[in-house]
């Protein structure tokens, strides 16, 4: 399995409630730093379960770049990258006492960046899947492995399910997910529109704790969320969750179960603290 794009650092601020109250100087936990993003997400979750997965993105040259660069080399998760000078992305999450987050994303790399598709195609050439993170150079590579006859996946986060920036991974890929958030009352029309103008073979739409949708082109199936006792963190719950889905999707389950092996390893996410710092097993999943 190959992701590409979508590693960065995350500063993790705990909180007591959000939105924050107006205040000169708030008093806060200790502040700890994880290598995070989306793409570092699936692909950990992914290289935990017991995928051969192969990592690609753009950092920086800079201390953020060297702090990713040891943390794969201590997971030993391979990792192709390219440099720019515009650094490696950095975001601040705020973490109220329920869990739940305010993300404060410095994306930084350039509008209209080009990357050498050296960095990727090579990879997607030897792969039977492709995550593609919805950074901007990404297209290319998604429009790549879609030539090769890959099967691709990839998230759209917070899309309303009209900007057009996300419109080609939208459309471009074979298992698309999205969070509820900006849809809440179109899931149907939203997912019936991927179906029309797409490839997708499924489109899933997450909604944290109440659950998640495991839309089809011919219906619509309410997945529950699994119950946790105590929700500690929902940094990364959603990447979890892809990557439960494309391990029971490769495994060539139902896509039932592949989503029920979704939500149970976005549950595992959210019962620790931190970014990515905890990933469900194959073994545990199966259990």
């Amino acid at each position: 399995m190959v992701v590409v794009g979508g590693v960065g650092v995350d500063t993790i601020v705990r909180v007591g409630e959000l939105p924050l109250p107006v205040e000169d100087t708030i008093k806060v936990p200790p502040i700890r730093r994880y290598v995070g993003h989306t793409g570092n997400g699936v692909a950990m979750g992914c290289h935990t379960l017991g995928l051969r997965t192969h990592f690609a993105d753009v950092i920086g040259e800079d201390p953020d770049g060297e702090f990713v660069l040891e943390h794969y080399r201590r997971a030993g998760l391979p990792f192709s990258h390219r440099t720019d000078p515009s650094g490696t992305r950095c975001a601040v999450n705020l973490v109220d006492g329920d869990g739940q987050r305010t993300s404060l994303y410095d994306g930084r790399h350039p509008e209209g960046m080009v990357v050498d598709p050296a960095l990727y195609e090579p990879l997607l050439r030897r792969t039977r899947h492709a995550h593609l993170s919805i950074v901007d150079w990404a297209r290319g590579a998604l429009a790549s492995a879609v030539a090769l006859g890959v099967s691709t996946s990839t998230d759209l986060h917070n899309w309303d399910g009209v900007g057009e920036f996300r419109q080609a991974f939208a459309y471009g890929a074979d298992l698309v997910f999205l969070s509820a958030g900006k849809i809440r009352e179109r899931i149907g029309s939203v997912a019936d529109d991927i179906f029309s103008r797409g490839r997708a073979k499924v489109v899933v739409v997450m909604d944290g704790g109440a659950g998640s949708y495991l839309c089809l082109p011919d219906r619509l199936v309410e997945v529950p969320a699994v119950s946790v006792e105590r929700v500690v963190d929902t940094n990364g719950a959603g990447d979890s969750y892809v990557a439960g889905f494309v391990y029971g999707y490769l495994e060539g389950w139902g896509w039932e179960a592949c989503a029920r092996a979704g939500a149970m390893a976005g549950a595992h996410a959210v019962r620790s603290a931190g970014t990515h710092t905890s990933f469900i097993s194959a073994d545990e999943l199966v259990r």
